[in-house]
């Protein structure tokens, strides 16, 4: 048996959080992976990067990426019992967007606080990553003690 989610529900803690892993595949069909910040605008997930990043051109040459948000789990008052964090996993369609495609506000959110030159943040370069079909969810919606029993704390949720 597994949880039942919706898809807003799933949406509702992807918009919550900030960091993700974000997979790629370089042109030898090797995986890469990277932790990233991100910012959530119209149901599309933004990164903000360099062009000359291994992301950006892994997207480049590869438009299909897969996103894995972590959520942290914690017992009240036992701050220091390790728990896994609970996940929603992802397929994407990734495209690479110039600044001035892409909502000063969103520009704001993922570069703001970084100390870059004026020349930096304009040849900045955003990744837009579209969520395909399903959302895989585990530990999400469910207790510590159902965590326990992997069998019963997953879901797939269409996106």
């Amino acid at each position: 048996m597994t949880v039942l989610l919706t898809s807003d529900q799933v949406w509702g803690e992807i918009e919550k959080r900030i960091f993700a892993v974000l997979g790629t595949v370089n042109r030898k069909g090797q995986p890469r992976t990277v932790g990233i910040v991100y910012a959530v605008r119209d149901r599309n997930l933004f990164i903000g990067t360099s062009p000359s990043s291994v992301k950006a051109k892994n997207i480049q040459e590869n438009s299909h990426v897969s996103m894995t948000v972590t959520i942290d789990k914690r017992i009240p008052f036992f701050g220091w019992v390790k728990i896994p964090p609970a996940t929603v996993t992802f397929s994407g369609e990734a495209s690479l967007h110039s600044p001035d495609t892409i909502d000063t506000e969103i520009q704001k959110k993922l570069l703001g606080s970084l100390k870059l030159s004026e020349e930096a943040r304009a040849n900045a370069v955003y990744i837009q990553v579209k969520p395909v079909e399903h959302f895989f969810t585990y530990g999400l919606g469910v207790s510590l003690r159902t965590m326990l029993r992997p069998e019963e704390a997953w879901a797939r949720v269409k996106v």
